[in-house]
């Protein structure tokens, strides 16, 4: 299912305050970057995940190299991988992080089988959306002239 109501994606956004971004990259233009640092500058705590980049610091936090090496509480894990790799990292998810509140697929990401597991488990599940751009959106942050991505173009 890709069809949330406003309602469920405003609670799954006020309810979530500390996220694993699977996948983000440290190049600026990159989406992964630009949605992770949003969250960031909203207030959520941003744990970026990605082994190609462990060790190193991104928004004030550690990269880590996988959601194992993360030694904190998570509410959410945004996924910013292709399709074929969601299994392994809700697998993962579910087995370090008790408490998971959401497994967040990004726009394009989606996995039937991976989400129904995870809902069987309790775990809210989004698929195919961007949580920068529902942010925006639901909090009155995206204005007319905005682009589909949720890049706001200034005021001419």
């Amino acid at each position: 299912m890709t069809d949330y109501s406003d309602g469920h994606l405003k609670s799954v956004l006020q309810d979530n305050r500390t996220i694993a971004v699977v996948g983000v990259s440290m190049n600026p233009v990159r989406p992964s970057y630009y949605v992770a640092r949003y969250l960031g500058l909203k207030g959520y705590r941003v744990i970026p995940v990605n082994p190609g980049h462990a060790g190193k610091r991104l928004f004030g936090e550690v990269i880590q190299p996988s959601l194992t090496a993360i030694d904190v509480p998570v509410d959410m894990v945004d996924i910013f991988r292709r399709s074929e790799a969601v299994p392994e990292i809700v697998d993962e998810a579910l087995e370090v992080f008790p408490s998971l509140k959401c497994i967040w697929m990004q726009i394009g990401v989606t996995h039937a089988e991976a989400a129904a597991k995870a809902d069987a488990r309790g775990v809210t599940v989004i698929q195919d959306r961007c949580p920068k751009i529902e942010y925006q959106r639901l909090f009155g942050e995206l204005r007319m002239g905005g682009f589909a991505t949720g890049i706001i173009s200034s005021k001419l």
